[in-house]
C-alpha cells in the first residue's frame, strides 16, 4: 500500500488491510516489507519528538520501525549500527539531499496489523517522502491451529469410533464465554467416556469401563468463559487416571485393582452437543486422540452450525468498529468495545464529549449519597457505587480535549477531606496535574508538557497512580 506525499506537516495515511487473516491463527505475524525513503529528517524533532509513527492493533502510537522492536525508537541500522549518518538511529534522519531508505519486516503480532502511518516534517523546500507497507502474513504449525466454532448449543462434529479401549490420552485447548458445554462424548452400551465444562470454573473427565462411572475434576480459581485460550489435558490407562488444565490444575485417580479395563464404545465420537446434552458454545482447537489430531476444519465445513477455524467476524466486519473501537468477537456475532474510546453506540461513531461554555460543568458524584447546592449552571449526573466498587488507592483517569482558553480545569475530583485531583491548563496554557492526597503541607503539582496546549488542537491524556506511584502519558 504505497503512499506519497508533500505538504501538509503531519499528514495521515488511512490504509486499508485487505486479504489480512487474524493475528491469533499463526504463532508468527510478519507486516511487511516497512519501506521508506526520504529526503531530510523523518522520524524525531530537536527535542526529540517523533515526527513519523504507525497506529497498530489498539489504536496505540508506535515509535519503532521494520528491523527494530517494541519500546526501541529505531530503524534497523540503527540496531546494527550501521546507519548513514551514525548520530542517527535511522538512514532517513540524514538530512541529505538525496533518497536514504529504511526498511524492515515488523513482528511483533500484538500491535498488527498497521492501519495508520502519520508523516510530518514534509513541507520545507525539498523535503519529501515515499513509505510502502505490505501485507500481514501468518504463519503456524496447521495442526496446532486446526479448529472450529461452534455457534450454537446445539452444534456438534462426529467422527469414527474412538479406539481406546486400554488407554486413552486425549488433549485440546477451547475458549468460550458460555458457562457449561460437552467438549467431547463418545458412547458404549454401558461404557462411556465423556469431557464437559460443567461451570464457569469447573472441568469434569468421566468414563466407565464396566466398574461403574468415574468422574475426575479440576477446580479453576478464575472463571474459564472468559474467551481466553485454556489447554485440557486427560488420560486414562489400566492404572491411573489424570485430569489437567492449564499446567496449573491437575486431578488423578488410581485404576480398581479388579473388574474391566476395556473401554467398550459404539457410537460415533461426538465434538460439541450430543444425545441432548448441553452443547459447547465456543471454539476448540488442536484436538488430539491418541496422538491423532482431529482434522475439525475439514468437517466442520460440511456440518451447520459450526465454522472452520476461529477467527469468526471480527475479520470481516472489525473495521466497521471505528475511532478506536474494539472488536469483541460472539458466537452469533461480533461487538464493538468503545469503552476506551470518546464515542458509544454499536460502532463507537456517537460522540459522548461534551462542549463547554465558560463556567459550566458536569458534575458526577461517586458516593451514595446525593449532592446538593450545584450552581444553576452546572448539569449534576449522580451515579451510585456500592462501597466495595470505591477504591481510594489507586485511580486511572483518560480523556481527550481540545481548547483554545487558559487558564482552564479541565477536571477535578474532590472529597469530603481536603483531598483532591486536579488536571489544569496553566495561564501559559501548559499541562498540571495536582494532588492532594493529606499529609502535605501543599499539594503536590507535576508539570506534565511546557507547551501550550491552548491552541485549539485535539491532545489526549492518560493516568495512572497506585499508593504513591503514578503514570503520565
Amino acid at each position: 500500500m504505497p503512499g506519497k506525499r508533500r505538504g501538509i506537516d503531519g499528514q495521515i495515511w488511512n490504509m486499508e488491510t485487505e486479504r489480512l487473516r487474524d493475528q491469533l491463527i499463526g504463532r508468527k505475524c510478519v507486516q511487511g516489507r516497512h519501506e521508506e525513503e526520504r529526503r531530510g529528517p523523518v522520524v524525531q524533532r530537536e527535542d526529540g519528538t517523533p515526527y513519523t509513527w504507525w497506529v497498530g492493533r489498539g489504536s496505540e502510537k508506535h515509535f519503532y520501525w521494520g528491523g527494530s522492536g517494541p519500546g526501541i525508537q529505531k530503524c534497523s541500522c540503527g540496531i546494527d549500527r550501521n546507519c548513514t549518518d551514525p548520530k542517527y538511529d535511522c538512514n532517513c534522519d540524514a538530512d541529505q539531499r538525496q533518497w536514504r531508505e529504511d526498511a524492515g519486516l515488523l513482528i511483533y503480532k500484538e500491535h498488527l496489523p498497521v492501519s495508520q502511518v502519520a508523516v510530518g516534517d514534509t513541507n520545507r523546500p525539498g523535503s519529501e517522502a515515499k513509505l510502502t507497507v505490505g501485507p500481514l502474513r501468518c504463519q503456524g504449525d496447521d495442526n496446532y491451529w486446526n479448529a472450529a466454532s461452534f455457534t450454537t448449543p446445539s452444534s456438534y462434529l462426529h467422527f469414527a469410533t474412538f479406539q481406546g479401549e486400554t488407554s486413552a490420552d486425549i488433549s485440546f485447548y477451547f475458549k468460550t464465554s458460555a458457562p457449561y458445554g460437552v467438549f467431547l462424548e463418545n458412547l458404549g452400551n454401558t461404557d462411556f467416556i465423556r469431557l464437559e465444562l460443567k461451570s464457569p470454573k469447573l472441568i469434569s473427565f468421566s468414563f466407565d469401563v464396566g466398574n461403574g462411572p468415574v468422574e475426575l475434576t479440576v477446580h479453576s480459581d478464575t472463571p474459564l468463559n472468559d474467551d481466553q485460550w485454556h489447554r485440557v489435558m486427560a488420560e486414562r490407562n489400566v492404572k491411573q487416571a489424570v485430569l489437567q488444565l492449564d499446567e496449573t490444575y491437575r486431578a488423578s485417580q488410581l485404576a480398581p485393582a479388579q473388574g474391566h479395563t476395556r473401554l467398550e464404545l459404539f457410537s460415533q465420537l461426538y465434538v460439541g452437543a450430543a444425545g441432548g446434552q448441553r452443547g459447547f458454545l465456543g471454539c476448540i482447537r488442536a484436538l488430539r486422540m491418541n496422538g491423532i489430531t482431529l482434522d475439525l476444519e475439514e468437517r466442520a465445513k460440511v456440518t451447520p452450525g459450526v465454522k472452520p477455524g476461529c477467527q469468526g467476524h471480527c475479520t470481516s466486519f472489525g473495521m466497521y468498529c471505528r475511532n478506536g473501537g474494539k472488536c469483541v468477537e460472539k458466537y452469533n456475532g461480533y461487538l464493538c468495545d468503545c469503552s476506551d474510546s470518546a464515542y458509544d453506540g454499536p460502532f463507537c461513531t456517537r460522540d459522548v464529549g461534551g462542549f463547554f461554555e465558560a463556567g459550566t460543568l458536569v458534575k458526577y458524584n461517586f458516593l451514595p449519597e446525593a449532592v446538593a447546592g450545584a450552581s444553576r449552571d452546572s448539569k449534576i449526573l449522580t451515579h451510585q457505587l456500592t462501597p466495595h466498587e470505591v477504591n481510594l488507592t489507586k485511580e486511572e483517569v483518560a480523556f481527550s480535549f481540545s481548547t483554545s482558553n487558559a487558564p482552564a480545569i479541565l477536571m477535578y475530583v474532590s472529597s469530603k477531606t481536603q483531598d483532591y485531583l486536579a488536571v489544569v491548563l496553566r495561564q501559559n496554557g501548559s499541562l498540571q496535574v495536582r494532588y492532594n492526597l493529606g499529609g502535605l503541607r501543599e499539594p503536590f503539582s507535576i508539570d506534565v508538557d511546557q507547551r501550550n496546549l491552548a491552541n485549539g488542537q485535539p491532545h489526549s491524556i492518560n493516568m495512572s497512580r497506585v499508593d504513591r506511584s503514578i503514570t503520565i502519558q
